[in-house]
């Protein structure tokens, strides 16, 4: 009588960053046996995300995901990461949700479990063939974490291992307020200092401040750090924070980035004036804003035409670091790519082009943020100064979409080695888990 063999599978590595690719094996199936490969993962909310692809086993019973296709399910086609990427709200679940990593110094911990035949559903009342638990960091070993509160400037510092100094960087989101450390912690797993900053919140009172003090003294305050090289400190922003981000480069009188990376952003915006005011001068645009037939805000027609008025829009031709823009073309909360040619034109007439670099994303949307986290075309959103809830279009397509978090991110990384290092790349540390 033939005995039996146990299918085994195996996720490699068992512990990674989350920009990390794994390697997903199933083995002992029978030859040609249809099986659902299944991830799980339940979010700080206790919401529970999942995603799932069809394979078919090979002549010697054998899935691996890093080569063979997926037929169907949430992806298709050979997608190493796909499980991730993929994740959706399992059905049942509240609407308008999305994925973040508040608490960083936790993984991610994904379930990826192998069913009989092809399932989309029920997953959970049914026994699994094989599964295997993974772990998924935005801080690697020996990262420093640490709380600031200086000055009135608040904000978490992530320092890497090793004796240093290092480059900086400080992080900033978008309108959506708070503190969001989770791309500040994998940047200083990737060698660099890096400060999230909150400074849309309750607690900082920066809303009304008619100058640049807060982003300045925050920009200090990594600056100054001894495990910081002085002259080697750049920003990064994403919406909002691309927008406050360029206005620094421009504007500010006492520090100078060394380089900026501006993801999802736009030059159209008063210079020299509050929070309060920028925020509340696009509210004056109500009337271009639409909402689609889900009740989803689309926001990006509050900017358009780009306007032509030197004093709606930041001059840029006072940038003098070097300059990336990351858009998406389907973007639905802000005109990115009509904003991004329109600073080109301006950088062209003031000579300054040269220090722009833009990256366009067909079928990306707005949120472009580290490799494999889930797309979200459309999620819940606080209007601070309102604190009123509404459901916004972000846009995007999910696998272009993903394509283009992969891309940009390992570019992002590039364009911070090349103006933040000032020794050759091989020495740059590189923490894994």
């Amino acid at each position: 009588m033939a005995q039996t063999v146990t299918p085994i599978l195996s996720v490699l590595p068992t512990r990674g960053l989350v920009d990390e690719k794994f390697k997903v094996a199933l083995e002992n199936l029978p030859p040609r046996f249809p099986v659902t490969l299944h991830s799980l993962h339940q979010s700080e909310d206790k919401d529970y995300w999942e995603a799932f692809g069809y394979y078919v086993s090979d002549d010697r019973g054998r899935v691996t995901v890093s080569e063979d296709a997926s037929l169907g399910g949430t992806y298709k086609g050979v997608e190493p990461m796909g499980l991730l990427w993929s994740m959706h709200p399992v059905p049942g679940s509240r609407t308008g949700l999305r994925l973040r990593k508040m608490d960083v110094q936790s993984p991610m911990v994904v379930l990826i479990s192998a069913y009989k035949g092809h399932a989309f559903e029920g997953f959970r009342e049914q026994p699994p063939l094989a599964s295997a638990l993974t772990e998924r960091w935005y801080m690697a070993p020996g990262v420093q974490r640490i709380d600031i509160r200086e000055g009135g400037v608040i904000g978490t510092i992530f320092i890497p291992p090793g004796p240093g100094p290092f480059p900086g960087v400080l992080d900033m989101w978008g309108g959506g307020g708070g503190l969001v450390e989770y791309r500040s912690a994998l940047l200083a797993s990737h060698g660099f200092v890096s400060l999230a900053l909150d400074y849309l919140s309750p607690k900082v009172a920066v809303a009304d401040d008619q100058s640049l003090v807060y982003f300045e003294k925050a920009f200090n305050i990594i600056q100054q750090h001894p495990q910081v090289i002085k002259d080697r400190v750049g920003i990064c922003g994403l919406c909002l924070g691309a927008s406050v981000t360029l206005n620094v480069a421009a504007y500010s009188e006492s520090v100078s980035p060394r380089c900026c990376v501006c993801i999802s952003g736009s030059h159209v915006l008063p210079a020299a004036k509050s929070l309060s005011y920028v925020i509340n001068d696009g509210y004056k645009h109500m009337d271009k804003l639409l909402v689609d037939e889900q009740n989803r805000m689309v926001w990006r027609h509050a900017i358009l035409p780009i306007t032509t008025n030197p004093d709606e829009k930041l001059d840029m031709g006072r940038i003098k670091c070097p300059l990336l823009l990351v858009n998406g073309d389907d973007d639905q909360s802000k005109a990115t790519v009509e904003s991004a040619e329109d600073i080109a034109k301006m950088m062209r007439a003031a000579g300054n082009e040269h220090l722009l670099t833009t990256l366009n994303y067909h079928d990306a949307g707005h949120l472009i943020e580290p490799p494999y986290t889930p797309h979200f075309r459309a999620s819940n959103f606080i209007i601070q100064h309102l604190q009123q809830k509404v459901l916004v279009l972000w846009g995007g397509k999910t696998k272009p979409h993903a394509d283009a978090q992969e891309d940009s991110w390992q570019k992002i990384l590039s364009f911070l080695r090349e103006h933040l290092y000032p020794c050759p790349s091989s020495s740059i540390p590189q923490a894994k888990l």
